[in-house]
């Protein structure tokens, strides 16, 4: 069977990537590693600004940060689209997603809350954006930022696409 052309289904799904964030520290945004990508975690940057900060179970919302956690897949899809010379059709597909919730102690809603990344991969990847995945509440994040997400991609060495 031939992969899906995620290039196509970005346009598809109406999805616009924004231009992949630049290090927000002394870190690099992507590494390949054989055929495995590892993207450093993307906060919630859209057109220069970063967007829903707070934390769950305080002043942000479940949908707020959802919403962030979609903001930081696109970041993500972007870092990995610029690491594989612009296109996506390069991704076998997502190991692995990494999720920080920054979150009051007694708030349990950190799962729901990374929902937002999780289902953006699936719709534009389709069954090759479905990972494994760890969410955690933690107690702050640089800038403030409501969510956090790293991820691992496997990607193919030969491309074609349907």
């Amino acid at each position: 069977m031939e992969p899906l052309d995620f290039d196509k289904r970005l346009a598809e799904f109406g999805v616009e990537l924004p231009p992949a964030p630049a290090a927000y520290a002394l870190y690099i945004p992507a590494r390949l590693s054989g055929s495995q990508l590892f993207i450093s975690g993307q906060l919630a940057w859209q057109r220069g600004q970063l967007h829903h900060k707070g934390k769950l179970g305080g002043s942000a919302t479940i949908e707020s940060v959802k919403e962030a956690g979609r903001l930081c897949g696109l970041n993500i899809l972007s870092q990995v689209k610029e690491a594989c010379g612009g296109t996506l059709n390069r991704v076998s597909h997502c190991i692995r997603l990494t999720g920080y919730v920054n979150a009051t102690p007694d708030c349990d809603s950190q799962a729901e809350a990374m929902d937002g990344c999780s289902a953006l991969l699936i719709d534009v990847l389709g069954d090759a954006g479905r990972h494994t995945r760890t969410t955690v509440g933690v107690g702050s994040l640089p800038l403030n930022a409501s969510i956090e997400v790293d991820a691992v991609f496997e990607l193919r060495t030969a491309v074609s696409v349907k």
